[in-house]
């Protein structure tokens, strides 16, 4: 019994409390990041805080215990058991938290989760109870009436510490083709580390650093899970980390290849990937390459990055992740889309990379592969060069930028014969490029939400010109202005068009608002409303393209318009099908008795005049009459005020 009690006192004579002190601002330090940096929520960072807790309750209660151990001649010994136990159900639970950690990544199936979540338990409550009971019943740890300490406890409690480790090591080397390599050896080598240095405190009689070992594999967790980018699904990093490389490579100019993978099934989803598609994706990014990066910078888009210096035979690799890609995709039957580029000077920024790889998505056709070429990046450099203009646009705010450039095609008015309308268009005019036509830039404004400060640029600027015309002495019946149903669902967008024409000073039925039809019921009610606010305020609305794609005459009937513009795509039909002619001679006419006014795009010959008048048409608009021209040449085609 003396060599027991002697051994039991050297043992905590040798314990400090700085280990135990740093371990607890530690855990603090833990808990504000995690409240202040992490967005995904998910169970295994509640597991992770509950660790977190489960250390600083232990590292806390093995402070006061061995503050009261060396008062244990004054103080009540209950307290001294109390926190002792405390200290150790915390380092206990701690494990057991651990083991139900590492099931969710390994995906383990329903029998085996069973049998690792029993075995965890039964060591926890055997442990547990063991040193509750060695207290009670006096063959365990005990304070003896003169103070003399009875230890009895420290080989069953390295044995508990052995068969956790040792039952989390085993799952993870076990199913280790279920667990990114990174996060795995993470892991198992922190166990490694934690173990080695118990066993040399544990020979030297030591006990500082017992908490501060039981919280490193916390600390992996966290930084390699939770704050390190890694997806523990397939191994990728996120979207900062794609960038922060893409700016590592410039400044060091490295040479990579970017193999980006396009899943439009998971995109915007936050679906997780089925079990076999993680393990694919893996394998494709272990196998092929050496020391490859995967970055997942979207629910559905992830890119592969290859150092080209650490693999010289890269295109090789490069065909046979290509061809094993195709075998997977008849396995899986998932739509996709592959670019693959080269790190180049010409995307000199880090947005230019994803900028890219959508650009040449666009073009390209579903479940097909694209490798950049030369002439790929110098369109994509005018493209971004023009992108960056319309952002420096929208930035400027400035009604009066000489980038944005108003054109106008002039509307024959058939009653009178003479020109009094017309429909106004944008340009671009950019510096080292000079005119940029719609169908490049509109789409780009439209992707990045830049158009609507490019509509107000022009519906400015056709003001500014019919009040000037105006004082002028012609006669302008009005202009219309092209708007996108985007732009109606801005709860701004009355205000913003009655705030430009009020502060030009013209009466509001000098301007025509266009607009395509809605497709969807909830922008239908919102654009309802808009047209029925700005009509009341003498604002005309024009329909634009009826008759290409989708038309509902329900949606049509209960929106007031003004003016239904029939597309050239009627007026070209009817010029070699009499059952066209037919059909839309009753649209017209039925339109017309609904006191909508017909207006037909497209008109370029006489003969296409002739017939469109025959189809009760009130205004033509074409290249017979006049190609666009700029806003300042309209006084060439209206006349004088006939006051």
């Amino acid at each position: 019994m003396n060599g027991t009690i002697d051994t039991a006192i050297h043992y905590y004579e040798n314990y400090s409390p700085v280990g135990d002190i740093i371990v607890m601002g530690t855990c603090l330090v833990f808990f504000v990041l995690m409240k202040l940096s992490f967005n995904v929520k998910n169970k295994n960072y509640h597991l992770l805080k509950i660790m977190v807790a489960c250390i600083l309750a232990s590292a806390v209660s093995s402070i006061t215990y061995h503050v009261l151990l060396n008062m244990r001649l004054t103080v009540p010994h209950f307290w001294i058991y109390f926190f002792r136990s405390l200290q150790h159900v915390g380092y206990f639970l701690n494990l057991f938290v651990l083991v139900i950690y590492v099931k969710e990544p390994l995906q383990l199936e329903h029998k085996i989760r069973q049998i690792v979540t029993s075995l965890a338990g039964t060591a926890f409550l055997l442990l547990v109870g063991y040193d509750i009971l060695g207290t009670v019943f006096r063959f365990g740890f005990y304070i003896e009436d003169g103070g003399n300490i009875h230890k009895a406890w420290q080989f069953f409690f390295a044995c508990g510490y052995v068969f956790y480790i040792g039952e989390v090591v085993f799952l993870l080397l076990y199913f280790r083709g279920r667990m990114v390599k990174q996060i795995l050896y993470g892991i198992i080598g922190t166990l490694g580390i934690s173990f080695v240095i118990m066993a040399i405190q544990g020979s030297h009689g030591q006990s500082s650093f017992t908490t501060a070992c039981f919280m490193l594999p916390v600390l992996t967790l966290l930084y390699m899970i939770h704050s390190n980018p890694y997806n523990i699904d397939i191994g990728a990093v996120n979207l900062t980390a794609f960038e922060d490389m893409i700016t590592y490579s410039h400044n060091k100019k490295q040479s990579r290849i970017l193999m980006a993978l396009y899943l439009p099934e998971f995109e915007g989803t936050g679906n997780r990937y089925p079990k076999e598609i993680q393990e694919t994706i893996r394998r494709f990014t272990e196998v092929y390459f050496k020391q490859a990066v995967l970055f997942q910078v979207s629910s559905g888009r992830m890119i592969l990055v290859v150092d080209i210096a650490k693999n010289l035979h890269y295109e090789e690799s490069m065909h046979l992740i290509l061809d094993q890609f195709k075998e997977e995709y008849k396995r899986f039957q998932l739509d996709y889309k592959i670019v693959i580029l080269r790190t180049s000077p010409a995307l000199s920024e880090k947005q230019d990379y994803l900028r890219m790889i959508n650009y040449l998505e666009s073009k390209m056709d579903m479940n097909s592969f694209r490798i950049a070429e030369e002439n790929d990046y110098e369109e994509f450099a005018k493209r971004n060069y023009i992108l960056s203009q319309l952002e420096d646009i929208k930035k400027a705010a400035n009604l009066n930028d000489p980038r944005v450039v108003v054109y106008c095609q002039p509307v024959l008015n058939i009653a009178t014969g003479k020109y009094d309308t017309a429909e106004a268009l944008m340009r671009l005019i950019l510096p080292g490029t000079g005119m940029v036509f719609p169908d490049v830039f509109i789409p780009l404004a439209e992707e990045h939400n830049l158009i609507h400060v490019l509509s107000e640029i022009i519906l400015f600027k056709t003001c500014v010109r019919i009040k000037k015309m105006i004082s002028q002495g012609i006669y302008v019946q009005r202009i219309s202005v092209n708007f996108t149903v985007s732009e109606l669902k801005d709860p701004k967008f009355c205000d913003d068009i009655k705030r430009i024409i009020n502060d030009v000073g013209i009466p509001n039925d000098k301007i025509a608002i266009e607009i395509t039809e809605s497709q969807n019921d909830r922008e239908f009610r919102i654009v309802k409303d808009r047209i029925n606010e700005l009509r009341e305020d003498g604002i005309k609305f024009y329909l634009d393209d009826f008759g290409t794609g989708y038309s509902n005459f329900e949606r049509i009937m209960e929106l007031p318009f003004d003016i239904i513009k029939f597309d050239r795509s009627l007026v070209i039909a009817c010029g070699s099908d009499k059952k066209s002619e037919k059909m839309v001679t009753h649209l017209a006419r039925m339109f017309s008795a609904m006191n909508y006014s017909v207006l037909y795009e497209g008109v370029e010959t006489d003969q296409d005049e002739e017939k469109c008048i025959r189809m009760s048409a009130k205004y033509l608009q074409g290249y017979k009459y006049s190609k666009p021209i700029p806003i300042d040449d309209l006084n060439k085609y209206f006349e004088k005020s006939a006051s």
